[in-house]
């Protein structure tokens, strides 16, 4: 099992942070991009930074393709963040945040579910090695 460093703990606890308060101000039923620009404005806040919409290549065979992947925000460059607006979480939109993991060799990404009530029920963490 992988074993945070000081400075993704620390990061984890303030993308909770900033999702509660964005749900807080906003509630459920709003899109995705609607909450990741309110969280990356409260990642501002905090003087933390990001990258929104960041395209992932593949390598595959020594090559190198730009089709396909891409992270909603990056936070710091250590921490992927997946936000969704949905009922139900799909399995393989965790598979896909493991697989960003991998491929970026990150240890650390979240899927930032809006539409619930209580937003403790939208988050969920992932690590790997």
């Amino acid at each position: 099992m992988y074993i945070l460093g000081e400075v993704e703990e620390f990061l984890c606890k303030e993308i909770v942070d900033c999702a509660y308060k964005v749900h807080s101000q906003l509630g459920p039923g709003l899109l995705e991009k609607i909450y990741e620009a309110c969280f990356c404005h409260e990642l501002s806040k905090k003087e933390i930074p990001y990258k929104r919409q960041v395209k992932l290549p593949i390598i595959y065979d020594g090559l190198e393709f730009d089709e396909g992947l891409q992270l909603d925000v990056l936070v710091d460059d250590k921490i992927i963040c997946e936000f969704k607006a949905v009922e139900i979480i799909n399995p393989l939109w965790q598979a896909q945040v493991i697989s960003h993991l991998t491929l970026t060799k990150l240890h650390v990404g979240f899927i930032l579910n809006f539409n619930v009530a209580i937003m403790k029920n939208g988050i969920r963490r992932y690590c790997v090695e």
